[in-house]
């Protein structure tokens, strides 16, 4: 089985969910100094390539040392959505079901297109990544539970639609008036303000998480690097998400991995 490695990189430079802390580090220790080199850091859970443990919106649920490792390892799938995806779109099962078999339990990895707007993408573009992203129609989520998936990912900053984020309702307000642009061209693409908040309804703010979570089907957000090889995409292999045993965690940082027949 060869590993192929699906993780974003993370370091001072990669974007943050807005309003979170960014992340920070510093050498501590220097070779010439102290004869060794040791840094510090300080950081939020949510950026680069991550997993989101229930208790992240759920008061008592599940953290990530209580994560059964089955969960995290096993067969699943990487669906190809990217043709089929533009600015502020939604992904539906019917459009993962068209490319692929879902199987109960698999592992569910959905690639967008959208890593290529990360910081260390191949055409990084900050505000197109966090305010543009395609996201979940609320089909997802029964369907999800259908399925009995417990781990389901994007390589986009959250599996979440942007008007079903602050992104799409109050980001910038007063500022920069980015959810402002989003909206309207939410209203431009599905129908106008009726077609939004039929899409979009108050009651669905951060739907995957609110929706989701409590069942324990949890998700990946900044999936990344060969998530964009044609050679994983709708075609049934093994995934492994691997978060350190972070007791307490409400999320942790996570390498993806794919692991293939050579």
């Amino acid at each position: 089985m060869k590993p192929r490695d699906l993780s974003q990189p993370l370091n001072q430079e990669v974007t943050f969910w807005p309003y979170y802390p960014p992340f920070e580090v510093k050498y501590i220790k220097r070779k010439s100094e102290h004869g060794v080199n040791a840094q510090y850091i300080q950081t939020s859970n949510h950026m680069g390539t991550h997993i989101d443990a229930p208790r992240h919106f759920v008061t008592n649920g599940k953290t990530i040392d209580e994560l059964p490792l089955d969960w995290l390892y096993g067969p699943g799938v990487i669906v190809n959505l990217a043709p089929e995806l533009d600015e502020l779109d939604v992904y539906t099962p019917e459009m993962i079901e068209a490319r692929v078999e879902i199987r109960e339990g698999d592992i569910l990895l959905l690639h967008t297109g959208w890593e290529k707007y990360a910081q260390f993408g191949s055409e990084p573009d900050e505000e197109k990544y966090i305010h543009r992203h395609p996201g979940a129609h609320p089909d997802m989520v029964p369907w999800l539970l259908e399925k009995k998936i417990h781990v389901w990912g994007v390589d986009a900053v959250s599996t979440d639609h942007p008007m079903n984020l602050p992104i799409g309702r109050f980001l910038g307000k007063g500022m920069f008036n980015h959810c402002d642009r989003v909206r309207q061209q939410c209203e431009d693409k599905f129908g106008g303000p009726e077609g939004v908040a039929e899409l979009f309804p108050d009651t669905d703010y951060q739907l995957t998480h609110n929706a989701l979570f409590p069942a324990d089907c949890m998700h990946v957000e900044n999936l990344g690097g060969e998530i964009n090889s044609p050679d994983l995409h709708d075609r049934r292999i093994t995934i492994g998400i691997f978060p350190w045993l972070f007791k307490g965690g409400e999320a942790a940082f996570c390498r993806a991995v794919a692991f293939v027949e050579e």
